[in-house]
């Protein structure tokens, strides 16, 4: 077990700093080369899909404003239109919205981009915080970094089932023997440039009805960042906030956001819905697929809701 002193550490062993040159923003998502989306393309065997994310619950979650308008040409705004089509036609109308969400936190699934987190003030590659502006959002290691998207193989590993339980507990912690005992036992290898898709049972209590609000909560253990950056892993994604709560140590609130995104420039998916993922994975004997991880470009910000999709 890594002490206090060690994990302190790895901000400097594990450090990609400069690793892919200085103005680099992409961080781990360098592992993922041509070659890797092409092995995730061939990771499609059965051409099923399956969503790992969860439905944004309102008005818990968000705010929303809706307009339902059975009939344009009855609006003032109609009057005013160019062309005639739309003052004319009495069958057209429409529905929109406006949407208000503050998505970082323990429930919706999001991407956590590197400039998300600072450590002594500094942010992934070693720029200073100060590169994040209250109006603009950040000029650095925002979520527009990954504006293609992230499109790799998928690898689930099913840590409750592995140890016979339904889910962890609220402050357990994932090993890396525990993710070396699911790779032996699902038959599957964690490669360069995947994903690593960590279900703890987390979702399983979310849908019946568990509390999941808390300050606990069971997830990566900081042991496991040394393990993530020899694996070459360039995405982690869980079922949980990702940080096992407590961490276990006294002064280190959250080592694998920290050490993650800010020493390693490694993106995070958190709060995912895997239990459909699992399911599916169980069903067809198979543990690996393609992951698609499209943000939604917003200008500056840390990170964005997703929905990633799982294709066995």
């Amino acid at each position: 077990m890594p002490t206090q002193q060690d994990v302190l550490g790895y901000a400097e062993s594990l450090s990609n700093w400069g690793r892919w040159g200085d103005d680099d923003q992409l961080g781990t998502l360098n592992h993922i080369t041509d070659g890797v989306r092409l092995a995730a393309a061939r990771a499609v065997r059965h051409g099923r899909s399956v969503s790992c994310a969860w439905e944004v619950a309102v008005p818990a979650e968000m705010e929303r404003s809706t307009t339902a308008c059975p009939c344009f040409a009855d609006l003032p705004a109609a009057a005013g239109m160019p062309l005639p089509g739309f003052r004319n036609d009495r069958h057209w109308g429409y529905s929109l919205e406006r949407l208000g969400l503050t998505f970082h936190g323990n429930t919706i699934t999001h991407l956590d981009a590197p400039c998300h987190v600072f450590w002594d003030g500094a942010m992934y590659n070693g720029r200073p915080h100060t590169l994040v502006d209250a109006e603009t959002g950040s000029a650095w290691a925002a979520v527009t970094a990954a504006a293609d998207g992230i499109v790799t193989r998928g690898v689930l590993l099913d840590v409750a089932q592995v140890r016979g339980v339904p889910w962890l507990e609220p402050g357990d912690g994932v090993f890396p023997e525990d993710l070396e005992e699911a790779e032996r036992r699902q038959g599957v290898r964690v490669r360069p440039g995947d994903a690593v898709l960590l279900r703890t049972g987390h979702g399983r209590v979310r849908h019946e009805g568990g509390q999941t609000g808390g300050v606990t909560q069971p997830g990566w253990h900081a042991s496991c960042l040394p393990w993530l950056h020899e694996r070459q892993v360039a995405l982690i994604c869980a079922d949980s906030p990702q940080d096992v709560q407590p961490s276990g140590y006294d002064d280190l609130a959250m080592p694998v956001h920290t050490v993650g995104l800010v020493a390693m420039g490694l993106w995070m998916v958190d709060n995912c819905d895997l239990e459909a993922c699992a399911a599916t994975a169980a069903e067809l004997g198979q543990w690996d697929f393609q992951l698609a991880v499209a943000p939604v470009r917003f200008a500056g910000t840390s990170g964005s809701p997703v929905n990633p999709i799982a294709t066995f």
